[in-house]
């Protein structure tokens, strides 16, 4: 399980800026005992030796940027008006709302945390210089809190593990209304980087979060929620098309190119190739000076021979920049805050056939970069006045107590970095020669529409968000009338939107939308097209756009009635992931039935990758008679052609999966024996021949020679149900983003759970995994993964890690046995000296090599 965080690795590797001088034995020892859970070698070496940095005034540290050519950074707001910034939001009036977490760590032994500092303040310019120069105190408080966004009239807070919807009421800026929103946004205590955080409204009119497997909209004044794959770890963004983008601490940027919830609607089928992907694979990072203070520092690779950073390990607050106001490349970039090596990363995404990819602007630097150990960019977001907003929580230690190493603490110790804690700064770029004028949007409703078409994202959501939250039905007219005819694609897409959220979509917009001169436009209109425009919709198939095709596959496959528009569909898809995947997200329990209208016609080609995919669905709703016509399909093909072995393959657990190899099959059980098995079996190749092996290998039947009869379920006693339901909650707070949670786990980040050896191994095994954390290379279910996943032990109680064991060793159709809390106990008080991570070796060593024979002499 990988559960860094965002905040982590500022602290590891700015500190080492320099270096540190070799602290003394005594020093050092009165550090461990402070931390004696944490992880790393307990021989600290400080590999240099600098004087430790002062802080710096806003000024002082302004001076210590580079930046990109063409652009400044300015002062927005400083202490004291702002302590320990972390999120910021503006309403529609524009006044900034800063979320400041001020009982965060004020030292290594996190004091502060157990007092109520947070406060929520509200910013104001009043001279219109782009300066905040006033402040209200919106809320105050708070515990850690660490989530803010404008709506309706108020602030959505997060103070785990609360969600709150605060107003003010009185007009004096200060909220006196709270009403609770969800009381299981988080938790209280633990790992204040493993929570819900950065709820987002995206263009669907949802507001999602970071690390939350929970989705909210604001409906007739009232909040509903629903459950929503939980993604990123600290920040979410959105580009001008809805797209979510988002990361973790160690992994740059991933995006959705789809809307990720229509993937759930089939659960038999689990490939989503337009979700959570990589798009940026080089991790490298360059600071302008050695960045040694990082939490894993000691480790060879961590850092270059010159101190600095090699890679991230706090990544967070991705921000796509929408702002209009910088050069026309710029549009669409995204800006990346790496704190632990106090850089801004700029990002160039570029878009082929409705997929993503990104690439570092700039060779061996980066957009932004400080000197100064102590600018810790956390936060990016485009503003009401176009520039890029940058919040700077300007301190020493930025990783939490739980995850802190002994060669991080002893780093701030000599570097004295524990202190100051409440400052904080806020930062704007601005292109050079550019003077940033923020947009005042009416209050009126009529007035609000134009603004979906400003240059401005901001303005642009603004707008949309105020329209739907009124609901005023008399602008339906004007809205309809921007879709047919808007200044832009932009416009008309956040017109059809705004629609949607006011209830105001009529077949006759729609039709327009689908006839539009512009591609986005028209996919759009596509998923927000019922079953009542399926003539319509229908009608798009020959569209030659990658982002309509993608959006019918979502569209055509949800209706029986569209049924034969989507074999048509599956026909043209070309082997397209994006089309395949959409398709097969809306036919849960119809994939026999396309598979076989798929090829019922020899005349008409189809991708195999497609028939491939509707096979594993049927082998994964394992269901008997199912399966055995499925087995009568593969036989009645031609002898070894192309459409038999694509889905003899599929059926036999054996094919590539977007080029992985696939998860290891559990065994399907039969009612009888099929004697279509049989019959493959005598018209088998030799490539054949071995598939069809492996697909009688997967199957099971009573009487089957050398088959055990199918496993017995040991229920649960009540007191390992309550574990089991402990560990769920658990598990979905801090391990689904990274593992997902179906288990199926995150391609180069968190390795599968389902049917995982370690998951079902021997039991005193993951409890030492979560108490210690597990660093190297591991190998599960025959894929390679480099992991570093911390300890948990300081954060989690003995009960909750047995309940999320316990959970893990049983979903999933898992039937190993749970964990009991005196497990976890007995091994926490057996390894209570360690300070290291485990290694795949020392908790599963590899079987010993039997002795070569001897040879004759």
């Amino acid at each position: 399980m990988k559960f860094n965080t965002a905040f982590r690795s500022p602290l590891s590797r700015a500190l080492f800026v320099g270096a540190l001088a070799a602290a003394s034995a005594s020093t050092l020892s009165t550090l461990w005992a402070i931390n004696e859970k944490n992880p790393g070698p307990e021989d600290v070496q400080i590999k240099f030796k600098l004087p430790p940095p002062k802080p710096l005034s806003p000024a002082e540290e302004q001076a210590t940027f580079k930046i990109a050519p063409g652009f400044h950074a300015e002062l927005v707001a400083a202490e004291p008006l702002v302590d320990s910034p972390i999120a910021l939001s503006w309403d529609e009036k524009g006044r900034m709302f800063v979320c400041e977490m001020r009982g965060y760590m004020h030292n290594v032994e996190g004091a502060g945390e157990d007092q109520p500092l947070g406060r929520i303040s509200m910013l104001e310019d009043t001279k219109g210089n782009g300066i905040m120069d006033k402040r209200t105190t919106f809320a105050e408080g708070l515990f850690l809190p660490r989530a803010i966004m404008c709506v309706n009239g108020g602030l959505l807070v997060g103070e785990p593990p609360m969600l709150w919807f605060m107003k003010d009421s009185k007009g004096d800026g200060k909220a006196d209304i709270k009403e609770v929103v969800d009381d299981k946004f988080g938790s209280r205590t633990g790992q204040p980087e493993h929570m819900a955080n950065s709820p987002t409204r995206f263009l669907d009119n949802w507001i999602y979060c970071a690390d939350h497997p929970m989705r909210y909209k604001l409906k007739d004044g009232k909040f509903i929620a629903e459950s929503a794959p939980s993604r990123g770890q600290w920040g979410m963004s959105q580009d001008d098309f809805g797209r979510q983008f988002y990361n973790s601490n160690s992994d740059f940027l991933r995006a959705n190119f789809v809307p990720e919830q229509y993937y759930r609607r089939n659960p038999d089928y689990l490939l989503t190739s337009g979700s959570m992907v990589q798009v940026l694979k080089d991790q490298s990072c360059w600071p302008s000076h050695p960045t040694p203070g990082v939490n894993r520092g000691y480790e060879d690779k961590q850092l270059r021979a010159d101190g600095t950073l090699a890679t991230c390990t706090a990544t967070c607050g991705a921000g796509v920049y929408r702002g209009g106001i910088f050069p026309k490349e710029y549009a669409g970039n995204v800006f990346i805050p790496e704190p632990a090596g106090n850089l801004v990363k700029r990002v160039i995404i570029d878009e082929k056939s409705a997929a993503l990819t990104a690439r570092n602007a700039y060779a061996d630097t980066e957009f932004w970069t400080s000197t100064d150990e102590r600018f810790r960019p956390v936060n990016t977001h485009t503003g009401p006045d176009g520039a890029l907003y940058v919040v700077d929580m300007y301190r020493g230690i930025i990783q939490h107590k739980g995850f802190l190493t002994y060669y991080l603490i002893a780093n701030i110790k000599d570097r004295k970095l524990e202190e100051p804690y409440n400052l904080g700064r806020i930062w704007r770029i601005v292109p050079d020669g550019v003077t940033p004028k923020q947009t005042k949007l009416p209050a009126e409703p009529a007035a609000l529409v134009s603004f979906l078409g400003d240059k401005n994202g901001w303005v642009r959501d603004t707008a949309q968000r105020v329209l739907v939250e009124k609901k005023d039905a008399s602008v339906a007219p004007a809205l309809a009338a921007l879709v047919k005819s808007g200044p832009s694609n932009l416009a008309k897409i956040h017109a059809l939107w705004t629609l949607e959220g006011i209830g105001g979509l009529t077949p006759d917009v729609l039709t327009g939308a689908l006839k539009d001169r512009d591609a986005k436009v028209r996919a759009n209109a596509v998923r927000l097209s019922d079953r009542t425009m399926a003539a319509e919709t229908a009608k798009l198939l020959n569209d030659p756009s990658a982002d309509v095709q993608v959006a019918l596959g979502y569209n055509l496959s949800t209706f029986p009635e569209t049924q034969d528009s989507a074999i048509e569909l599956a026909r043209r898809s070309g082997g397209s992931a994006l089309v395949r995947d959409a398709l097969l997200s809306g036919l849960r329990g119809r994939e026999l039935e396309v598979l076989q209208a798929l090829i019922s016609d020899p005349k008409k080609s189809v991708s195999t990758d497609m028939l491939g995919a509707l096979t594993q669905a049927v082998m994964n709703e394992r269901r008997s008679a199912r399966v055995k016509q499925l087995l009568g399909v593969i036989s009645a093909q031609p002898a070894n052609s192309p459409v038999q072995m694509a889905m003899l393959t599929a059926a036999s657990g054996t094919a590539k999966i977007n080029g992985k190899n696939p998860p290891k099959v559990k065994l399907l059980y039969l009612d009888a024996e099929a004697p279509e098995l049989a019959a493959l079996a005598t018209k088998g190749d030799a490539k054949a021949k071995p598939l069809i092996a492996a697909l009688d290998a997967r199957l099971a039947w009573p009487g089957k020679v050398g088959v055990p009869p199918p496993p017995v379920i040991v229920p649960l006693t009540p007191e390992q149900q309550q574990l089991f339901d402990t560990g769920k909650t658990v598990y979905a707070t801090l391990c689904a983003a990274c593992h997902q949670p179906t288990g199926a786990g995150m391609e180069g980040l968190a390795p599968p759970l389902v049917d995982s050896e370690w998951v079902l191994g021997k039991p005193e095994v993951l409890p030492r995994i979560v108490l210690h954390g597990l660093s190297g290379a591991v190998k599960v279910n025959g894929q390679s993964f480099n992991l570093e996943m911390p300890p948990l032990g300081p954060a989690l109680s003995d009960e909750q890690i047995a309940g999320v064991l316990t959970y893990i060793r049983r979903e999933w159709e898992h039937n190993a046995s749970p964990i009991s809390v005196a497990t976890v106990a007995a091994l926490r008080a057996q390894y209570k000296s360690r300070t290291q991570s485990w290694s795949s070796a020392e908790l599963m060593p590899p079987a010993p090599k039997k002795p070569a024979k001897p040879t004759k002499p």
